[in-house]
């Protein structure tokens, strides 16, 4: 459990180091809607991988063991994002600090930019998460 939550850190560290100067250069301007979007979780994670799906101000899907669901608010005008609300199923799982990680940054994510088929939430200048388009 306590490498998993490592892995995860790390990954989330590794992310963010990773990001591209042209991500974090189109932070704070304008974006693309996300409205009607599905998102599938960029990192490898163990079992099931986290999903965003946006519909609207509505938000859901799968955190890696629970399905979850809460309010968004999208400005593309200038790529700010927050999540609010949350709620979740309650389901105990193997894996549940990949659970407890991806909500606690969906819940910090306050910016985001799409490049392409690839989301990166960020809080302020910090990569948190990155998605890559689902169907």
């Amino acid at each position: 459990m306590k490498n998993l939550f490592l892995s995860l850190g790390m990954a989330a560290i590794l992310v963010s180091c990773g990001a591209t100067a042209g991500s974090s250069a189109k932070l704070g301007k304008a974006q693309a809607a996300l409205s009607g979007t599905k998102w599938a979780l960029a990192d490898n994670v163990k079992g099931k991988i986290p999903t965003l799906n946006i519909d609207g101000e509505k938000i859901n899907g799968n955190a890696g063991c629970n399905n979850y669901f809460g309010t968004a608010r999208v400005e593309p005008a200038t790529g700010n994002f927050s999540a609010g609300q949350m709620g979740s199923t309650r389901m105990a799982c193997e894996n549940m600090s990949v659970e407890k990680n991806f909500m606690d940054m969906m819940g910090k994510a306050n910016k985001y930019v799409v490049t392409g088929n690839v989301l990166e939430l960020y809080q302020d200048n910090l990569l948190l998460l990155k998605f890559n388009k689902a169907e």
